[in-house]
């Protein structure tokens, strides 16, 4: 795979959202910023865990003009495309069962934090979302037990204006009314 690889990629210039349909599907988190590809590991169990309690936890609450899902690329624009953990959409969107969203179909960003993805977790990707005008995004934090970071944006200044931090649960009136306790997402333990 790795020949094939060097064969095919990378394209002549930068790379693009479309040169990322035609990567093989190796396990890896592909994605795009200015031209230049990203690749990260599969998500661990505790990162997963949270990801898919939150998606159940949010879509009991949802909206019927809203869908939940995880892990669909949003491209923000030709050369940037990200995958958030979680994200809230656009039922029409979604409908259309989609291998990728655009920003103006994105309601709800979610990124949980994981030990390689700090930086981009937590000042990278909330700052291009901001910019695509996606009106909320959440981080979740694990290194110190859960944290839930709300987020909303001031599209006046472009950035993300926080919300809430919450240790106890997520309880929060946009973007709809949402009560999740946080031991609805906490992962199961001995």
């Amino acid at each position: 795979m790795t020949a094939a690889l060097h064969d095919e990629f990378p394209p002549s210039g930068e790379w693009t959202a479309d040169d990322l349909d035609r990567l093989p599907d190796d396990g890896r988190r592909h994605e795009l910023l200015d031209g230049n590809l990203i690749m990260s590991p599969s998500p661990r169990r505790l990162h997963q865990s949270i990801a898919g309690r939150l998606m159940a936890a949010l879509d009991e609450t949802c909206p019927p003009d809203l869908d939940v899902t995880q892990g669909v690329e949003v491209r923000l624009s030709r050369t940037r495309a990200f995958i958030p953990d979680v994200l809230v959409t656009e039922l029409d969107s979604a409908s259309r069962n989609p291998s990728h969203y655009r920003p103006h179909e994105v309601m709800l960003v979610v990124e949980i934090v994981s030990e390689g993805s700090r930086s981009i977790d937590r000042v990278l990707k909330p700052a291009l979302y901001a910019e695509a005008d996606i009106p909320y995004f959440w981080r979740i934090e694990t290194e110190a037990g859960i944290v839930v970071h709300t987020h909303k944006l001031d599209p006046a200044k472009g950035v993300y204006v926080e919300q809430a931090r919450m240790t106890d649960g997520i309880l929060v009136p946009e973007p709809w009314e949402i009560d999740i306790p946080l031991a609805r997402i906490t992962p199961r333990s001995r």
